[in-house]
């Protein structure tokens, strides 16, 4: 099962880095708020990291289908890690996984510092997942 997804069990099994944007829209799929903050973190480098990756993205294949490959980010975990120093990075890598982290499991963020100093590339993002969590998918 993965460790950050109740909701879709699967059999834990690697997956290819070419799939995992899809992966973790899959396992996503349904919930406004994960697919928010699933799409937030896409749209950044952590995903691409291999500190990130290896540590905190869990892939499988659906259990339901035995074919449809899906993961989930241990995002609690990230942000733990991230606080305690041993995920490195800068603010403007920092303040998008910890809005996704708010977004997608309730874990406390301080907006005045996440929203103020966000840079032109992630600006974009950030709102395009804020619209998202209240219901309004890209695109509508």
């Amino acid at each position: 099962m993965l460790k950050d997804s109740r909701r879709f069990p699967c059999q834990e099994q690697p997956c290819p880095n070419r799939c995992r944007p899809a992966a973790l829209r899959a396992c996503a799929a349904g919930l406004y708020h994960a697919e928010a903050a699933c799409e937030l973190l896409i749209a950044t480098s952590w995903p691409h990291r291999a500190d990130f990756r290896d540590r905190f993205i869990h892939a499988g294949i659906s259990i339901s289908d035995g074919a449809t490959a899906m993961a989930s980010i241990d995002r609690a975990a990230a942000v733990t890690a991230l606080v305690g120093g041993q995920l490195p990075c800068s603010g403007a890598e920092r303040r998008p996984l910890r809005l996704a982290a708010s977004r997608g499991n309730g874990i406390p963020v301080d907006l005045r510092d996440a929203l103020a100093s966000l840079d032109d590339a992630n600006l974009g993002p950030v709102t395009t997942a804020v619209r998202h969590a209240a219901g309004r998918r890209p695109g509508t």
